[in-house]
């Protein structure tokens, strides 16, 4: 088994199960018990927003002691703090996005709230900041000015990396939702910018799967190149049905092959990153099997691996040089159907 990766996943994987069409189905599981089924289920870390850990806007004093007690609970079960991403995109200053709002106040608010999640991040005991730009972007173009929206994002992940020189920068890239024109939608993006921080070396990316696929992207392209550039850091695997909302279903549900074309090249990169499944429970799930999708995804992802590592190097090279690749690709069909 994948004994090299280290799972986690975050407290809002396990859901009351609303969606915007609907209210709540299941009732919501208290925090310190989500925690305590991490290592039941077999994973090994916790990924938080700064508001998972302690209210967004409570004084540093009441935030400092409220982080404490969540490491402390974390420490006591055996669990680490994988990331902090401090949540913009929820708040009525960031309505008109965070690091490119058109209002002055509104890009301070965002940067000091920021800066503050990477404060928590030292206490939790992580080096790794994690940037979903939600609302960066806009519903027409004539909105905000793209180049300057650029610039603004880069000298927010500049003043991030300055404010404390120990932490990493993730960004997270999503084509779609919540707005209609994102700005530096895809994995490439944010590898570009990457490379005009002060600091490159601190600046990676985290790949969700149905990000790539809502760009017309397969993840392991992505999680290729990104490893190319030895900037992939994190991973969160899911999947993905069509071009729709970001609906994060269970790892290989619904392409079985695209799965293992992920697995596959974190393998073969002996990628040494958090292993995250950023996945939703069915709406329809009942209350007693609203953990089964992180259980499954889990499962899946340990039962992909063993077929990587059983597909034969040899007969792939042959394969190759002789540039059969219908015969490869029947011989890679034929391993997943246990064949």
């Amino acid at each position: 088994m994948a004994a090299n990766y280290k799972f986690t996943f975050g407290p809002w994987n396990i859901s009351t199960g609303s969606d915007p069409f609907g209210p709540p189905v299941r009732a919501e599981v208290p925090y310190a018990q989500k925690i305590a089924e991490y290592k039941k289920l077999g994973f090994d870390g916790v990924q938080f927003h700064d508001d998972d850990v302690v209210p967004a806007d409570l004084s540093w004093a009441e935030t400092e002691k409220g982080a404490k007690t969540v490491k402390k609970m974390l420490d006591d079960q055996g669990l680490f703090c994988e990331f902090i991403a401090p949540r913009l995109w929820e708040d009525p200053r960031t309505v008109d996005g965070a690091y490119t709002a058109n209002s002055e106040a509104d890009r301070k608010y965002a940067l000091e709230r920021s800066k503050k999640a990477i404060d928590i991040a030292h206490i939790m005991g992580t080096k790794d900041i994690v940037l979903w730009l939600a609302r960066e972007g806009t519903y027409i173009r004539e909105a905000k000015c793209p180049i300057t929206a650029s610039q603004r994002i880069l000298e927010a992940v500049n003043t991030l990396l300055d404010h404390d020189k120990s932490i990493r920068i993730l960004g997270e890239m999503k084509p779609n939702e919540p707005t209609d024109s994102a700005f530096m939608p895809t994995v490439g993006h944010f590898l570009a910018l990457c490379y005009k921080t002060i600091d490159p070396v601190r600046s990676g990316v985290l790949i969700e799967s149905a990000h790539s696929i809502l760009a017309g992207i397969d993840p392991s392209e992505d999680m290729a190149y990104a490893l190319w550039h030895n900037k992939l850091w994190s991973v969160h695997l899911n999947d993905q049905n069509g071009l729709k909302y970001d609906q994060d279903k269970t790892f290989g549900g619904v392409d079985l092959r695209r799965a293992f074309n992920q697995v596959w090249v974190l393998e073969r990169a002996n990628y040494n990153g958090c292993v995250g499944l950023d996945v939703k429970a069915m709406r329809t799930t009942k209350s007693e099997h609203q953990t089964a999708h992180l259980a499954n995804s889990l499962k899946m992802f340990h039962l992909l691996v063993e077929i990587a590592r059983s597909v034969d190097p040899k007969v792939i090279s042959d394969y190759r040089a002789h540039r059969d690749y219908e015969g490869l690709e029947l011989y890679i069909l034929k391993r997943l159907m246990g064949r």
